[in-house]
């Protein structure tokens, strides 16, 4: 397995991060790009794990810092941003390595994935005909789209409005924007995944947030919350801001509150295991020693590819 760029995936609080930093640090002509949904937000510092700013110094990192917290990012804006740092990064001679957690970010880089657009005032007028109409809205895919019909759960009202919109708004079907996320094919993206044990990572994951929570992640919340504009729908998806922003706008007890940010995070790590583990090109170390030699041997072939 070889390519142009490499990818470190794994759960949260697996210690991905530290790792790809330190390889980059020693290899040299390595620079890292963040898969993740909530560092491209500013002042999102504390509860995203950001790269400290000595760390900045000493590796070049892309993909953070891209939009204020008031606004809405997508995964078609993240393409489009990694795609072009991934070049930049390529024409300069050195390894692009892409490290994170989000998943459907990772692989709408990793597989070019071609993203449809979003159609609002569609997705409004059939969401407003649910539930009443679930049925004709079924029937009405099956007769637009039968191959996404065939493809998808009809009875979950999300993905069932998602292909309706899709195919309503860009008058095309929406099984033709490509095979979906349960195709695995070649990719110029080589990966390697750090595995961890769930008792650990969940001990890790409570010590990490309290930590935060010591190193003034509530006042970031509150900081943040008074904000002109404040928090954007798709900023208060970040796990432990939303429910420490229970705490600021609603008064819910804060101890409450932290207990729901580590429960939420341990869920969060179960859905970032599934997901990665269903990659067949995904090479799995237990050990983070393994997993630096895989990743090291991986970026010094990558330095063989041409440029663009």
């Amino acid at each position: 397995m070889n390519g142009l760029a490499v990818a470190l995936v794994g759960p949260s609080a697996s210690g991905k991060s530290a790792l790809a930093h330190g390889i980059a640090l020693e290899e040299g002509a390595t620079e890292i790009l963040a898969a993740d949904a909530m560092t491209v937000y500013r002042h999102m510092d504390v509860g995203t794990a950001k790269p400290t700013a000595r760390e900045r110094a000493e590796v070049t990192y892309h993909l953070l810092d891209v939009v204020e917290p008031s606004e809405e990012f997508s995964v078609r804006r993240f393409q489009r941003d990694a795609l072009d740092a991934e070049r930049r990064v390529r024409r300069s001679g050195a390894v692009p390595l892409y490290v994170g957690g989000t998943g459907l970010y990772h692989r709408a880089v990793v597989d070019d994935l071609v993203l449809p657009a979003r159609y609002p005032q569609v997705r409004r007028e059939l969401e407003a005909r649910l539930p009443a109409e679930r049925d004709a809205l079924v029937a009405e895919l099956v007769r637009r789209d039968p191959l996404a019909a065939s493809r998808i759960e009809v009875h979950n009202d999300r993905r069932l409005i998602r292909a309706l919109e899709v195919t309503l708004g860009s008058g095309r079907p929406f099984s033709s924007f490509g095979p979906g996320l349960a195709y695995y094919g070649e990719s110029r993206v080589a990966q390697v995944g750090l595995r961890s044990d769930l008792a650990i990572l969940d001990r890790r994951l409570e010590e990490r947030f309290r930590g935060w929570m010591e190193a003034g992640l509530l006042d970031e919340v509150v900081a943040l919350a008074a904000r002109p504009g404040g928090l954007s729908r798709t900023a208060r998806q970040a796990v432990g801001y939303r429910e420490l922003l229970r705490h600021v706008e609603q008064g819910v007890d804060l101890e409450q509150c932290v207990r729901d940010a580590v429960t939420q995070s341990r869920r969060l790590v179960r859905r970032q295991i599934a997901w990665f583990r269903r990659d067949p090109r995904v090479e799995w170390f237990e050990r983070p020693d393994d997993a630096r030699r895989r990743v090291t041997t991986l970026v010094t072939q990558a330095r063989t590819f041409v440029r663009d």
